[in-house]
């Protein structure tokens, strides 16, 4: 699984001029679902984004996690983040699970999130999806499970 988290203030999804998920303070998270990934990157990924010290402690120093701070989470389906782009121009998306593998993980994901703070939010899986958020700091991070089972 990837991930691109973006700290924010706010950050909002719509489908059709309607709004179908948004959060506060936390986190947006871009989630790409590979072929190969299963739940045990769902648990990887979900645990490193709920203790990433990204947030501002008393002193204003990135020493505080989401749940330290008891930020939300806006989770937005993202199979572009499997895009290979070495031969030509037009990207292929092969590495991408197809949607009968990756729903399932996606609402795993959701799930083991939703376990752990008051507010998750989400889009709708394979809906083309309006994004707009105000990137706090600015911070944005990308997570790989394929490196972090390596410790890269």
């Amino acid at each position: 699984m990837r991930a691109v988290l973006q700290r924010v203030t706010h950050a909002e999804v719509r489908v059709e001029e309607k709004t179908v998920g948004s959060c506060g303070a936390g986190f947006l998270v871009l989630l790409g679902i590979a072929a190969e990934d299963t739940p045990a990157e769902a648990e990887l990924l979900c645990r490193k984004i709920l203790a990433l010290r990204v947030f501002a402690d008393e002193n204003g120093k990135m020493n505080r996690s989401l749940t330290d701070v008891g930020g939300e989470l806006l989770v937005v389906s993202q199979f572009t983040l499997y895009a290979n782009c070495r031969h030509g121009n037009r990207p292929d998306f092969l590495a991408s699970a197809r949607p009968e593998a990756a729903v399932p993980l996606y609402e795993y994901f959701l799930e083991l999130a939703r376990r752990a703070l008051p507010h998750v939010a989400c889009g709708v899986f394979g809906a083309d999806m309006q994004v707009s958020l105000t990137n706090s700091g600015p911070v944005t991070i990308l997570l790989d499970t394929d490196a972090l089972k390596k410790g890269k």
